[in-house]
């Protein structure tokens, strides 16, 4: 069975933060990189969408967080965590947040993102240009790189789709060239 099909199963077909079964989609929570049931939840297009702040917060849409951050699953969890987060100068998300709990592990994760600071502590991660990076964008290498532990060089021009920002060092993300997995500095790169 696959991860989509898990999800659904697992969710009755549903989205698992505001239980709406319009328009659904599997979402890998950052920084994870591989899809897996652990890893993943199944959301709505609305929430997807305001997940990846394409549209602006609409703070009434989250008041069911109020359920699904009771969720037993630990991605549910995590992520109903970050949208409180992101909302608790509403003031009623901050008393869901009093009230919810996640182990060490978890929360650790959910710390990942930096959700929980203000603007001025956030990491920000650069390109060569000064363009913010964000997961999921494309770059391309401006130089030659020796790829440490192996004998690949990744040469000037490869395009680096995807990446994942390191949200503990503003150097660094993480992207893959042909079939390897690599740490690139972000004074190597430009956006696509």
């Amino acid at each position: 069975m696959s991860v989509l099909q898990t999800l659904q199963e697992r969710s009755n077909n549903t989205c698992e933060l505001c239980i709406s079964t319009e328009d659904l989609k599997q979402y890998t929570i950052p920084p994870s990189l591989n899809e897996n049931v652990s890893n993943d939840v199944l959301v709505c297009k609305s929430c997807l969408d305001q997940i990846e702040e394409h549209e602006d917060m609409d703070p009434n849409h989250w008041r069911c967080l109020n359920d699904s951050m009771w969720s037993e699953h630990k991605a549910v969890q995590i992520m109903a965590w970050r949208m409180l987060q992101r909302l608790r100068n509403e003031g009623w998300p901050k008393d869901l947040l009093d009230m919810m709990y996640l182990d060490d592990e978890a929360m650790a994760l959910a710390r990942a993102t930096g959700e929980d600071k203000d603007e001025s502590e956030k990491i920000i991660h650069r390109d060569i240009n000064g363009v913010i990076l964000e997961n999921g964008d494309h770059v391309v290498l401006v130089k030659d790189l020796k790829v440490k532990g192996s004998s690949m060089v990744a040469k000037q021009g490869t395009a680096v789709r995807n990446i994942r920002v390191d949200y503990e060092n503003d150097k660094f993300i993480e992207g893959k060239v042909g079939a390897q997995q690599i740490v690139i500095i972000t004074e190597y790169v430009k956006k696509i």
